[in-house]
């Protein structure tokens, strides 16, 4: 049905068929399966991940901040249906490789599902079909992209300190 999953902010769904248009808007921390969905899929999300086996609507994607997104693009048409201005395309690195063969693994064992299982089985097939999407707003981290320091915290000025009697 349309807007499933939507506002969640954890848990996990591995749905045996296609969700309807606004699937996971505003997901901010479930993770989901699914095997296709309508437009306007990842809308607004800021969180999660969602793995989408089967075709997608237009305008996926649209004010995506956060959280990842994988999808079966077995057309080869996928990036027109996604929203640039937002988020971006990049490649598949090791560690996305293992995330989706663990959740496609669950979704099969959860949902009973034969495009699970033809995935599964056909992997080599499948494998160079996935994209994975994430918000243009985060930088791509990989092995090769130093990460930042977190700031320390700094003590309070002395005028807003406790004073302690």
């Amino acid at each position: 049905g349309n807007t499933g999953l939507y506002g969640a902010t954890s848990g996990k769904l591995f749905a045996a068929g296609q969700a309807g248009s606004r699937f996971a808007v505003r997901n901010s921390g479930a993770t989901a399966v699914i095997e296709g969905a309508g437009n306007h899929c990842c809308e607004y999300m800021t969180g999660g991940t969602v793995v989408v086996l089967g075709p997608i609507g237009r305008n996926f994607g649209a004010g995506m901040t956060n959280g990842v997104a994988y999808a079966l693009d077995e057309t080869g048409g996928f990036a027109s249906r996604c929203n640039p201005d937002t988020v971006a395309i990049v490649p598949l690195e090791e560690a996305d490789e293992s995330v989706l063969l663990d959740l496609i693994h669950q979704h099969l064992e959860r949902a009973q599902s034969p495009r699970a299982k033809a995935i599964l089985e056909g992997w080599d097939h499948y494998r160079p079909m996935f994209r994975k999407i994430v918000p243009n707003a985060l930088p791509v981290q990989n092995a090769a992209t130093p990460t930042l320091p977190l700031a320390q915290p700094q003590p309070a000025a002395p005028h807003l300190q406790r004073k302690t009697a």
